[in-house]
């Protein structure tokens, strides 16, 4: 159960967010949502440590290579799907990286895929 130490109305929507404590662990709630964005970093940098990927060179195509290097170069994440897509015209068959190029989490320099795929590992 939450609940807040804080007199009502609440001066802003965060306040009311932050104060929010859950009773069984002492985590805020807004401790909540940044924990859930570190992990999804984490999970676009690292990628699954339990499934990793095998990188078949067959995938590695001119197409393929200039748009990882581009996504890379210019922080232009909102190109990962078309990647899947290349990847997948390349014979791509692991869905761990055509899922996550697919995935409307955030992305960053670092991406696993990205990485993998211009030899950054």
């Amino acid at each position: 159960m939450f609940t807040a130490g804080l007199s009502f109305p609440p001066s802003n929507i965060s306040e009311a967010a932050a104060a929010a404590v859950d009773e069984s662990t002492g985590v805020t709630s807004f401790g909540l949502v940044e924990r859930e964005k570190q992990a999804s970093l984490l999970r676009d940098i690292l990628g699954n440590p339990f499934r990793p990927v095998t990188l078949d060179p067959r995938w590695l195509t001119s197409n393929v290579i200039d748009l990882a290097q581009a996504i890379y170069q210019e922080r232009a994440f909102e190109k990962m799907p078309i990647l899947a897509d290349a990847l997948m015209d390349a014979g791509c068959d692991s869905d761990e990286m055509l899922k996550h190029c697919r995935c409307d989490s955030l992305h960053v320099r670092g991406c696993w895929v990205v990485d993998l795929l211009i030899g950054k590992q």
